[in-house]
């Protein structure tokens, strides 16, 4: 089977700065497909890779958020053809698990990846980032990882739908339910949380609240449909969003940030029988302590969201249909446009809150 040597972006061991390396990837076998990649997002999961804080596989194959167009497919691929426009996602549900099953495919148990590894120069193998490794000029996933969408859409926006838009935007209306008329506060307004924001507005909030410490994070949160910004240090932020919803609380409140401090502040600041989502990874570490009767006399739900509880053959497409109307802005998170070579740096901005995404483009 013939392999083709491009040019990827790893992580060779924890903490060290990436590298831009030749990398083997292979011809398709049966069920897999080959994708050139055109562009693909700088996540703070291919971060958290770097750092270890997801495994100790190294190397790694960095990047995840992408899309590009279908180059070769395997035996038995029937979902796509080359020349396809695809976003790649990192779940792709196996039919059979016992999730699947159940009828809830948005949390297989067995998503599919590729068989065939990707590998250095040399032969060893590369763990590719959930299953994907982007920051490649190519890359090897299972077919049904390649979602087919309207190749009228740009692949800088597109890709991003891969993982952070649709973390998001899934957190507010898969997980979170929210509905037209819904109060509804978001506690972290990165990109996912910002996807959230935007997800709200689309769904009908009536009252969308964003929540951070960073008040360049808060004029994009007002940008994606925040009817109120609030900067929590200056002011209490749950005491602020009971003031604005009569006193009540949210009806939804999502965190997107990962951690005890603002898990504790949406437990808080949703209503009676309101909904809290919990889209931000937290670190391993990390423990939160509630008084009980508080989780019980509150009521509700406490829900986490894995992926925005997507399907992505049912979201992706829709989402790009809802870009293409022009009602979903995937262009505004787009903050830069860099190389394949400008990911440590990319990093670097990330770390300081200066972009929502610095996308790769091939």
């Amino acid at each position: 089977m013939a392999v083709n040597e491009v040019r990827g972006v790893i992580s060779r061991s924890q903490g060290a700065p990436v590298e831009l390396v030749p990398i083997l990837v292979p011809d398709p076998g049966e069920g897999e497909t080959l994708v050139r990649v055109q562009a693909c997002g700088v996540c703070h999961t291919d971060l958290h890779y770097r750092e270890g804080a997801i495994n100790d596989e190294f190397p790694f194959l960095l990047g995840h958020e992408a899309a590009g167009i279908v180059e070769k497919i395997g035996a038995g691929v029937t979902n796509v053809q080359p020349g396809d426009f695809v976003i790649l996602a990192w779940r792709a549900p196996c039919g059979t698990c016992r999730s699947c099953r159940r009828g809830r495919p948005w949390y297989c148990f067995a998503s599919r990846n590729a068989q065939q590894k990707m590998t250095l120069a040399d032969g060893s193998p590369l763990s590719p980032a959930l299953g994907i490794g982007a920051f490649c000029e190519l890359t090897l996933v299972d077919a049904l990882q390649a979602v087919k969408v309207d190749p009228a859409a740009s692949p800088l926006a597109a890709g991003l739908i891969g993982c952070g838009i649709m973390a998001g935007l899934g957190a507010a209306i898969n997980t979170g339910g929210v509905s037209r008329g819904d109060s509804v506060a978001v506690i972290g307004c990165g990109g996912v949380g910002n996807a959230a924001v935007a997800g709200a507005r689309l769904a009908g909030a009536n009252t969308i609240i964003a929540v951070d410490i960073d008040d360049r994070k808060l004029e994009w949160a007002r940008k994606f449909g925040a009817t109120h910004t609030i900067n929590s240090t200056q002011t209490d932020a749950v005491a602020t969003i009971r003031e604005l919803t009569d006193g009540n609380g949210v009806d939804v409140a999502i965190e997107a940030v990962g951690n005890p401090v603002t898990y504790e502040q949406a437990f808080y600041a949703r209503d009676h029988a309101g909904t809290v989502v919990l889209v931000g990874v937290p670190d391993p570490t990390m423990k939160i302590e509630l008084p009980l009767i508080e989780v019980f006399g509150r009521g509700g739900s406490l829900k986490s969201s894995w992926y925005g509880d997507c399907l992505p053959t049912r979201d992706f497409p829709m989402l790009i249909d809802l870009y293409l109307q022009g009602r979903l802005d995937l262009d505004g998170f787009v903050s830069e446009r860099i190389t394949i070579n400008e990911v440590e740096t990319a990093f670097e901005r990330m770390g300081r809150g200066e972009v929502l995404r610095s996308v790769v483009v091939m």
